[in-house]
């Protein structure tokens, strides 16, 4: 049996209205929010206790979905480093597909994103920059030439 497709992404946030503002200003829309909690919440993630505000962030062409998560119970639980490189093992980045690249960095950086490193072009295709976003994930940004 194969997979049907990516249904989400889910980022783990100490502010959530500060992470939906962030994904709103990058061009994603507010899909919806709701608080969890309860027997098969803690099923679900093997937790006991657990207490948390979702919102669920949608991209423009709606195939794409971040699920912002907020956590009241259990507290957090912080790795080392926090902000991690872009070479740690694991998860480390999202990308997103942007029309003007130079725009949407000016518009995160309102939001509190800062350039990892350089803007660069790739061959003849895009233009890349890792920008850090909400709970120190790299949010990378594509401008596409084609």
């Amino acid at each position: 049996m194969a997979i049907k497709r990516m249904d989400h992404t889910t980022i783990v946030v100490e502010d959530l209205p500060a992470a939906i503002a962030f994904f709103t200003a990058l061009g994603m829309a507010l899909e919806g929010q709701t608080s969890v909690e309860g027997d098969m919440v803690d099923r679900l993630c093997g937790l006991e206790g657990t207490q948390a505000d979702i919102a669920m962030m949608r991209t423009p062409d709606g195939d794409g979905r971040v699920e912002l998560t907020k956590y009241h119970h259990p507290a957090l639980v912080t790795v080392e480093p926090a902000i991690a490189p872009p070479n740690t093992l694991g998860l480390r980045q999202i990308m997103f597909a942007v029309e003007d690249i130079d725009d949407t960095v000016a518009r995160m950086r309102e939001h509190g994103a800062e350039l990892l490193g350089e803007m660069v072009q790739y061959g003849d295709a895009y233009r890349l920059c890792y920008l850090r976003g909400p709970a120190g994930i790299i949010v990378a940004l594509a401008e596409e030439f084609f």
